[in-house]
């Protein structure tokens, strides 16, 4: 069954493991686990976080422009919903903003999950081959617990929420925390994401990403491979990138 990871620092140093501050280790073999975002990557949740975040601001009496959606995906709750309440003047907290959208989401979930293209293939690969692999959101736990219900908690070792780190996606605290759950070098982990602020993260972790835009679109870089969607996604494809980077 997936567990959760306590706060950073307070594992013990296994062989290979990184913690912040520290340099990654050389050895080891060149793919060591998988990190993998949920929301847009795994499964097609992103236009539903969306629509729950106009449904909740219409019933409040705003509209939310359109436009907004690029600055609001990827984040963390606390950034998005405290983003949208400034830019409508909505007379809420952000506390209670933040309860009303959870809810609102599960409302949503309750039915069929829909996956990703290729989000099923991969992490049945991945368990079969027992690669190490870590789900990674910035969502809260009550919500990756729900969804993990449709994904299959046995496909992962760990899972890290955005409200269990003092800091969240974009900062590396999540990759990190993940990595040393795994007893895994960040720079031998390999990370999909599919939004800016969650490919921060993970190479500010000093992670390898493969990033698989959702909503706004991604530009290839160092440590960064962009593809069009999970289907190009495989153990043998992910091998390769970790070998081409040694």
């Amino acid at each position: 069954m997936t567990s959760t990871v306590p706060a950073l620092g307070t594992f013990p140093q296994a062989p290979g493991s990184v913690r912040a501050g520290q340099t990654p280790r050389a050895e080891g073999p060149a793919l060591q686990a998988v990190l993998l975002d949920m929301d847009g990557t795994l499964v097609d949740t992103e236009g539903f976080w969306w629509d729950v975040e106009v449904e909740v601001f219409a019933a409040l009496g705003h509209t939310l422009d359109d436009s907004w959606r690029h600055v609001v995906v990827g984040g963390p709750m606390t950034r998005s919903a405290g983003f949208l309440i400034e830019a409508t003047g909505a007379a809420i907290t952000l506390a209670e903003i933040t309860t009303q959208l959870n809810e609102a989401f599960e409302a949503r979930i309750d039915g069929a999950l829909p996956l990703m293209p290729g989000a099923a293939r991969l992490l049945a690969e991945l368990s079969a081959h027992r690669i190490p692999t870590a789900l990674v959101s910035a969502s809260h736990r009550r919500i990756i617990d729900r969804v993990l219900t449709s994904l299959g908690h046995h496909h992962f070792a760990l899972s890290v929420a955005g409200d269990e780190v003092s800091r969240t996606k974009p900062h590396p605290d999540p990759y990190l925390l993940a990595a040393a759950g795994l007893g895994a070098d960040p720079a031998r982990c390999a990370v999909v994401e599919d939004t800016a602020t969650g490919v921060a993260a993970a190479e500010a972790a000093g992670c390898q990403v493969i990033a698989v835009p959702s909503v706004a679109p991604i530009a290839p870089a160092p440590r960064r491979t962009v593809v069009p969607s999970l289907e190009d996604v495989n153990l043998s494809f992910l091998h390769g990138l970790m070998t081409e980077m040694r």
